[in-house]
């Protein structure tokens, strides 16, 4: 029997699709159900590395056992890693499955306005890149539905994610990531709004009155979210929105400003500070390339650290640590960097003998110099602050990673003999530089190639990203405990179950 299908719709991008598919997963997984997510297509920088399934790339499509290529043009796979969306890794840990590429088996990850990296099933694919919008999307949808019927023979019920809005009309001929999962799935469809925005009721009628009708008729409901206040003050809107489309208002959900959960996308308020009084401030850099910002929610919820997303240098005043976080185009980045005055006020930083971290492409930037003779992501001198250099190679590396701290120095002493969890996703090898070795400027690694210290012991890089999420190290660099994943889901689930009209989840998950 092939699973049923609950769809997550929006009226926009950061609506609370992502949110209230997690939430679903876990309600439903709750009531004994075998749960998975599933995005067809997502384009973020937040990314996780999670196993391949055996066989992926003979069974969808591709040339055999010895890494030929098949009508989509993508390599056979026994096994091994490859990278999705954030999202949907966290959606999967919500239900209860194991995260794999068929949850998100297209993900492009952007390197600049007009590029991104194409990563199906994944695996990065450069063929597709080099395709045009349109014509791509023919290409991948047959192993986009593969993977979709894949989950659904294997689970009971698939929480369905679409992206930004289903009434793109310029993009509904080429859509694979609402309309068409839709209408393949027969999924039952929810349409999610950000009321908090304003305009929610234009936003939910507009998107109602530009999908096609036999779309239409697949929405089950309206779900107004993000609403503070008394939802009685919304009547009648939502009465005159039925009377308009036919469509009930299924739930009013409430502002969480603290869920737990990463922020679409990664992105997090600016406007929000710390809970309690403020003992530390990080500031990130935020350069308009950065990636996998999800990994900092742990220290969003450390009470008494503030976060500052650093775009000049003034807002690096009075920090006391800086991080400089990935970057999916690391050159670009460092030079956007440069010209907004930056690594000045990380230099200065760094001589007074504060913290700073590079993590992946921050550490990179860190070094001396970024060797490119492939054109993978360009030249460029570092920021010096670590006797390291960086060649980029075509190949990717792309797994989880387990280490052990050796003994660090400086801020960084908590750190020393500690087990380190964490995922890598990066082009380039980094080395010491070898005429600085020759001289005697070494790079104190903490890490096998994977993590070095200055000197001085206050300047850190290392390739692992989810540091913050080990709780281990939380606990050692600021006393504080995470609060578990399994808490913040129950949460979300109570959260949907209690503001839902009763027995409407019930109803979409029904045979």
């Amino acid at each position: 029997m092939s699973a049923r299908c609950v769809m997550v719709l929006g009226t926009s991008s950061g609506a609370g699709k992502s949110w209230l598919a997690t939430a679903l997963c876990r309600y439903y997984a709750r009531q004994g159900l075998r749960v998975a997510p599933f995005k067809a297509q997502n384009m973020s920088n937040n990314a996780r590395v999670v196993p391949l399934p055996g066989g992926v790339g003979s069974e969808w499509g591709a040339g055999g056992d010895t890494g030929g290529t098949g009508p989509v043009g993508i390599a056979a796979g026994s096994g091994g890693e490859g990278e999705i969306g954030s999202a949907q890794y966290f959606q999967a840990l919500a239900a209860g499955a194991t995260p794999d590429v068929r949850m998100n088996p297209l993900l492009l990850k952007p390197e600049a306005d007009t590029r991104s990296q194409v990563v199906l099933l994944g695996r990065m694919q450069p063929d597709l890149a080099a395709l045009p919008w349109h014509a791509r999307s023919e290409r991948v949808w047959p192993i986009v539905a593969a993977a979709l019927d894949d989950l659904r023979v294997q689970y009971d019920l698939i929480v369905v994610e679409g992206a930004g809005s289903p009434a793109e009309i310029n993009l509904q001929a080429s859509d694979i990531v609402n309309l068409r999962v839709a209408r393949y799935t027969q999924a039952r469809c929810l349409l999610v709004t950000d009321i908090d925005r304003g305009g929610a009721f234009a936003h939910l009628y507009g998107t109602w009155a530009l999908l096609p009708d036999d779309v239409r008729a697949l929405l089950r409901g309206f779900v107004l979210n993000r609403f503070r206040g008394d939802a009685a003050l919304l009547a009648p809107g939502p009465q005159q929105l039925r009377a308009l489309t036919g469509v009930p208002t299924l739930a009013t959900l409430p502002l969480l400003r603290q869920h737990g959960l990463p922020e679409e996308d990664g992105v997090f308020d600016d406007r929000c500070g710390a809970a309690g009084a403020v003992h530390t401030t990080v500031a990130i850099i935020a350069y308009p390339r950065l990636s996998n910002l999800d990994e900092f929610q742990p220290l969003k919820n450390v009470e008494g650290l503030r976060l500052v997303w650093a775009r000049r240098p003034a807002d690096c005043v009075g920090a006391d640590w800086i991080i400089l976080p990935g970057s999916k185009a690391t050159a670009a980045d460092l030079a956007w960097l440069r010209a907004q005055g930056l690594d000045a006020a990380i230099a200065q930083h760094a001589a007074c003998g504060r913290p700073v971290l590079g993590i992946c492409g921050g550490l990179q930037m860190l070094g001396e110099a970024l060797v490119d003779v492939h054109g993978i992501d360009g030249n460029a001198p570092g920021l010096g602050l670590l006797p390291l250099v960086t060649a980029f190679a075509p190949d990717k590396t792309v797994r989880r990673s387990t280490a052990r701290f050796g003994v660090c120095h400086g801020p960084w002493a908590a750190l020393s003999g500690l087990p380190v969890h964490g995922y890598e996703i990066h082009h380039g090898r980094t080395v010491p530089h070898p005429a600085l070795w020759g001289r005697g400027e070494r790079a104190h690694e903490v890490i096998p190639a994977l993590a070095w210290q200055n000197a001085a012991g206050n300047v850190l890089g290392l390739y692992l990203h989810g540091l913050f999420e080990d709780a281990g190290v939380l606990h050692a660099l600021f006393g504080a405990r995470a609060r578990p994943l399994q808490a913040v889901f129950d949460a979300l689930a109570d959260c949907v179950e209690a503001h839902f009209t009763a027995g409407a989840l019930d109803a979409l998950s029904a045979p």
